[in-house]
């Protein structure tokens, strides 16, 4: 450990606020000794005391109880106490500022994880997943991140960095028989490794933007020509009336963001302005803002007028070109006089609704859910969360094994080696095997302080 995670640190533990109950933690050497002073008695290990907290001139600041937790068996690692007193924040700040007095310092935030993580108790994906936790917004997200926690990803990730591993052990080994063809060294057994590696790094990866999506929630641009009834999509999803509406074309001339959550599924919209050649020098602003907008998108909603739906796709194709994922939706449907206005699902990635009536809203919930969370998004079990920095590093990987192959074909191994170690190492930035000291402050700055 560093000389800084060798101080005793001490922080309050429970959300900002009065509650019942208030918790001031500490962490390291020194724990139990300024513990013991502020309570005036001994702890016992994993043991419940009753005791009275005092202040240095040995008045009595609250009563509740101490918990001391002995390193190593200890969510940091090492000496730990808990503080429980009653949840008043002036009492709780007391406490704090005590045991600072006696030789603690304040925690940063993240602290208590971080010194788990670099004493062993958790690796960096599972230390992520403590903050995940925290900030679940629903159950399903509860639970995705609780199984993060406990090593669900972690173990798939190092089993397939195991046979990774492996693989770059064979080609190395094979390197120094380079006389020899790869097929009389096993080649086709290591290509078919190869296969398997790959099939079953696709299916992480899948795994993983689901989780990434089950934390982050869906970032949804919704783009179409002037009038097609952009703003009062956004309105009718977001339950309120958000957006401006009129039937004047370039009313929407700024960006406008608001997150909801539709069947336990996060999203972000993003309204933004008609597409269209022309326009004054704000509304062109405005597009240009959107195609920024779209650049970082995972899904475009495209809306168009239900009575001429070619004309408004010319206006966005080249707008929604690099969009992971499109869902166009035919709104109006209420003014289509043929017998086929009341069809919703036109195609796999296409709709018919009308936000002015609502027809069709159920259908786009479920379809929403269902390109924010997949195929399998109604079956959580397994599921986990996941983070952007996991999703880059794991097609950073697959994009290392596909190089390797083609090395492989070619039968260069040197460079087939030093792919796979690439490969290798972006699997082991997920969980901290392969890590960076600005990669960690980024990550457990981002904690809240006392966890």
């Amino acid at each position: 450990m560093t000389d800084i995670a060798r101080d005793t640190i001490a922080a309050i533990a429970t959300a900002p606020g009065a509650g019942g109950v208030g918790i001031v933690r500490l962490s390291g050497p020194r724990a139990k000794e300024i513990a013991e002073v502020v309570c005036a008695r001994a702890l016992t290990p994993r043991h419940a005391h009753h005791v009275r907290f005092h202040d240095a001139a040995g008045a009595v600041l609250d009563d509740g109880i101490a918990l001391y937790f002995a390193g190593p068996a200890s969510y940091t690692g090492e000496d730990v106490v808990e503080l429980q007193a009653h949840g008043s924040p002036a009492v709780l700040h007391e406490l704090v500022t005590r045991c600072v007095a006696l030789g603690a310092r304040h925690a940063r935030p993240g602290e208590f994880s971080e010194r788990a993580f670099l004493e062993g108790r958790l690796d960096l994906a599972q230390a992520e997943a403590v903050a995940d936790l925290i900030a679940a917004g629903d159950a399903r997200a509860a639970r995705a991140a609780r199984r993060a926690l406990d090593g669900e990803f972690s173990r798939r990730v190092e089993a397939l960095a195991a046979e990774l591993l492996a693989i770059r052990v064979h080609v190395e080994a094979a390197i120094d028989f380079a006389d020899e063809p790869l097929d009389t060294l096993g080649g086709g057994a290591l290509r078919a490794r190869f296969d398997r590696l790959g099939h079953d790094l696709d299916a992480l990866l899948s795994a993983a933007e689901r989780g990434r999506r089950l934390r982050d929630g869906l970032h949804a641009v919704i783009v179409g020509p002037p009038n097609a009834g952009k703003s009062s999509l956004l309105n009718a999803l977001a339950g309120s009336e958000r957006a401006i509406v009129t039937d004047i074309a370039g009313t929407t001339r700024d960006l406008l963001h608001e997150t909801i959550r539709s069947d336990g599924v996060e999203l972000t919209l993003v309204d933004t302005a008609g597409l269209r050649e022309g326009g004054d020098t704000i509304e062109r602003e405005g597009m240009r803002r959107a195609y920024a907008e779209l650049a970082r998108a995972d899904l475009a909603i495209v809306v168009l007028d239900a009575r001429d739906p070619a004309a408004g796709r010319a206006a966005v194709a080249e707008a929604i070109a690099d969009v992971p994922q499109r869902l166009w939706l035919h709104n109006k449907a209420d003014l289509l006089a043929d017998r086929g206005a009341g069809e919703v699902v036109l195609g796999e990635d296409e709709m018919r609704v009308s936000v002015h009536t609502g027809a069709g809203l159920e259908a786009l919930h479920a379809r929403l859910r269902t390109l924010a969370l997949g195929a399998g998004g109604d079956a959580t079990d397994g599921a986990f969360t996941a983070r952007t920095r996991h999703v880059d590093a794991l097609l950073r990987a697959r994009d290392e094994l596909d190089d390797a192959r083609v090395h492989l074909q070619h039968e260069v191994l040197d460079l087939a080696a030093e792919a796979l170690r690439a490969g290798h190492d972006a699997l082991g930035e997920i969980t901290g095997r392969v890590r960076a000291d600005d990669l960690l402050g980024h990550i457990f700055a981002s904690f809240c302080i006392g966890k």
